[in-house]
């Protein structure tokens, strides 16, 4: 039978779980690299596609929770070469899915017919294992979100749970919470496949994202860690 401090633990853990729940809504709803990544391989992949870079980008969230709880992000936060050094790292990748967006809008543009075949070999070549690792990746090399993990989960482990156990148990309610969420993105993108797949619109989606993934590489580049 529980004791009073176990009885306690879980009454506090419960208490804490709905305002984490509603710190972790407020943080996936703010538009980042995670999402264009995420809409960018909805439309251009499908549901399969789209789903796969969620399940990357949230193992990204899960690792980076864990590495908070046992203290490796502190390391990070406290080195600025090595945070810098990731800083870099991560702009690089989102130029590289920028350049990549912008050149597919060039060659629709050019000539539509060919693109469309292209598209159905990159649909091929690149499937769910391609996409959850660019999910993975993309997060992985966002110095910003082993930073935000360290200071994000400390404030909601109840003053008498263990710390770590409790850190690795909210990065995964974290993780867990935002596959749910994210994949109303992926939802609503199929929902409006008909308008998606669509020539001139999937030309202009590929011009949104690069540009966006491009100014966000800028943002990191230029940010003060």
């Amino acid at each position: 039978m529980p004791g009073p401090s176990c009885t306690q633990n879980h009454e506090d853990m419960l208490a804490t779980l709905l305002p984490f729940l509603l710190a972790c809504t407020a943080i996936a709803a703010v538009p980042g690299q995670s999402t264009a990544l995420i809409i960018r391989q909805s439309i251009r992949g499908g549901k399969r596609a789209g789903v796969a870079t969620v399940l990357g980008n949230e193992s990204g969230v899960f690792l980076w929770g864990c590495a908070a709880a046992f203290g490796f992000t502190a390391l990070l936060a406290a080195s600025q070469i090595a945070y810098d050094g990731m800083r870099i790292v991560g702009a690089c990748v989102l130029v590289w899915f920028g350049v990549q967006s912008l050149r597919s809008a060039r060659r629709m543009k050019r000539d539509e017919d060919a693109q469309e075949a292209d598209d159905l070999g990159d649909a091929r070549t690149h499937g769910a294992l391609w996409s959850y690792r660019a999910g993975l990746l993309t997060n992985l090399a966002n110095p910003k979100a082993a930073v935000f993990a360290m200071s994000f989960l400390p404030q909601f482990v109840p003053a008498h749970a263990p710390k770590l156990a409790t850190m690795v148990l909210l990065a995964a309610i974290w993780a867990v919470y935002e596959v749910f969420y994210y994949s109303l993105y992926v939802w609503f993108v199929q929902r409006m496949r008909g308008f998606f797949t669509r020539r001139k619109v999937r030309r202009r989606m590929e011009q949104i994202s690069g540009t966006v993934m491009l100014g966000l590489a800028a943002r990191m580049v230029v940010e003060n860690s």
